[in-house]
């Protein structure tokens, strides 16, 4: 890994830590290409599942590959029987991200393959994570709700069985299209908080869970996951698209950041968030309730009138869950559905070519102090 150079910015910005050849954010284009494959191609024409399969094996697969890999996925959906009993021990008050950083955890317990670092017993980990992390979002959920888990329906994608088992009836196929893409779009971007806190982790040649433990860690903070869930409080907050030119005004005149607007990397639109605006239409149409996506587009017109600083995918993922009546505390354990197959893809690239990560910190306080006894101070 690169080292930090002296007097390079706060947060480690714009500093390279690393090769990769998995996700490209071109910040200037407003461009995000998995392997290659510019995202709004493959939000239009894949699935996530496909991305999943491009991100750990670095192409596309042909049908019978395709047919064989999603098979694997219909025997690693359901709970360890261990894990569902460990989710009705968990307080009322825990936060359902709370409850996933243990979740996750508990995973590697039961998992044959836990200390197998092989890359093939490395990828059957990945697939059990992704598919049953989902699970585990919607169980905790139905529970805390007084209400049983359900089990997934083989042979039905993710997306699908994420609102099922939230649910419990058959999902609206707008739903579940949008749900995908979303899932699509959010599964990898680069060497992120999450992402690096995961190859930091897997750099020591610790195991996957606790490498994926330590990614979930990173994005329960507010600054990494949950921009979305304030996106939607604003929205609400507003309460009227005819309240936004007063109330964005206000927020600008007091210097206060505005949820689903900037990015660290982006200096142009995000292309996720024009990609998932036409599906947070969609959804809203659907759902017979278009307030928050019409407030969302208000807001975006004064943003884009008044100041610089670009929309970002949590101006419309947000909206999207909304309006598919999912909780707005799920928002952020439904970027960690999607994030997974990203992080466990950065975990074997990490793996593949493996040095610790061990950076530099540049000192800035005082050099060669005199030490005094403590009888003199």
């Amino acid at each position: 890994m690169a080292s930090k150079p002296a007097g390079s910015g706060a947060g480690l910005e714009d500093v390279v830590a690393g090769e990769s050849s998995i996700c490209l954010v071109d910040g200037k284009r407003g461009k995000l290409l998995y392997r290659g494959y510019d995202v709004a191609d493959l939000a239009e024409q894949s699935s996530f599942e496909e991305v999943a399969y491009l991100l750990w094996y670095g192409r596309l697969p042909g049908r019978i590959e395709f047919d064989a890999f999603l098979d694997t996925f219909t025997g690693s959906m359901r709970l360890p029987v261990e894990t569902a009993m460990i989710l009705r021990m968990f307080p009322k008050a825990a936060t359902p991200m709370e409850v996933l950083r243990t979740a996750i955890s508990s995973l590697g317990h039961w998992d044959p393959d836990s200390g197998d670092t092989r890359l093939d017993a490395c990828l059957r980990k990945a697939i059990r994570l992704t598919e049953r992390l989902p699970q585990l979002v919607t169980a905790h959920e139905r529970l805390r709700n007084g209400l049983e888990p359900l089990q997934p329906i083989p042979g039905r994608s993710i997306a699908h069985n994420f609102l099922y088992t939230l649910f419990g009836v058959e999902p609206d196929p707008v739903m579940v299209t949008a749900f995908d893409v979303a899932l699509i779009l959010h599964a990898d971007h680069e060497l992120n908080a999450s992402t690096f806190a995961a190859r930091v982790v897997a750099a020591t040649m610790s195991d996957m869970y606790s490498a994926v433990t330590a990614a979930i860690g990173a994005l329960k903070g507010p600054l990494h996951g949950g921009a979305n869930e304030q996106a939607v409080a604003m929205f609400r907050e507003i309460g009227d698209a005819a309240n936004a030119e007063a109330w964005i005004s206000q927020a600008l005149a007091a210097r206060r950041k505005v949820p689903g607007f900037g990015h660290r990397v982006y200096r142009t639109d995000d292309p996720r968030a024009v990609i998932l605006k036409e599906y947070a239409r969609s959804v809203s149409k659907a759902s017979g309730d278009t307030r928050l996506f019409d407030i969302g587009c208000a807001v975006e017109a004064v943003m884009r009138e008044r100041s610089k600083v670009y929309p970002n995918v949590d101006l419309w993922s947000g909206i999207c869950y909304a309006a598919m009546n999912i909780p707005s505390e799920l928002f952020t354990p439904i970027f960690a559905v999607s994030r997974m197959v990203g992080w466990t893809a950065h975990i074997l690239e990490q793996w593949s070519n493996n040095r610790l990560i061990r950076p530099r910190a540049e000192y800035i306080g005082p050099t060669d102090l005199p030490y005094v006894p403590i009888n003199r101070r």
